[in-house]
């Protein structure tokens, strides 16, 4: 565990996760979370039920819940806030990233860039 977290997410976020898990029963291990091409703005986030752990697979864990990332996601989501919000208009997972550039109007997809890990480490140390 000496390796610093990919991700963190709040309290909101680990008690949906586990509420996710539960509902879906023993299969679950947790939720996938990983980016793709799409949407207005280039990259939308992607978040699927973890059945098995996959090689090179980053994981966060909070509260009992766990979160994989998509190897190919880790230096797009390196540094970011995992959060769960319910408001009039929209439950959901809002993810809070240092690496986005931009977002659209909708709020569903984000312009993002690799993180500089140059950079990252120099403010590490």
């Amino acid at each position: 565990m000496g390796r610093f977290a990919v991700m963190t997410m709040t309290d909101a976020a680990a008690a949906r996760v586990r509420d996710i898990v539960a509902a879906r029963g023993a299969a679950a291990l947790g939720i996938r979370v990983g980016v793709k091409k799409g949407g207005c703005a280039g990259m939308e986030y992607t978040i699927d039920l973890a059945t098995e752990t996959r090689p090179s697979e980053d994981a966060v864990e909070h509260d009992g819940a766990r979160v994989f990332i998509a190897p190919e996601a880790v230096l797009f989501l390196l540094g970011t806030r995992m959060d769960y919000e319910e408001t009039v208009l929209r439950s959901g997972f809002v993810f809070n990233n240092p690496n986005q550039t931009s977002a659209c109007g909708c709020g569903e997809s984000v312009e993002l860039k690799a993180a500089d890990l140059s950079a990252m480490a120099g403010a590490a140390s």
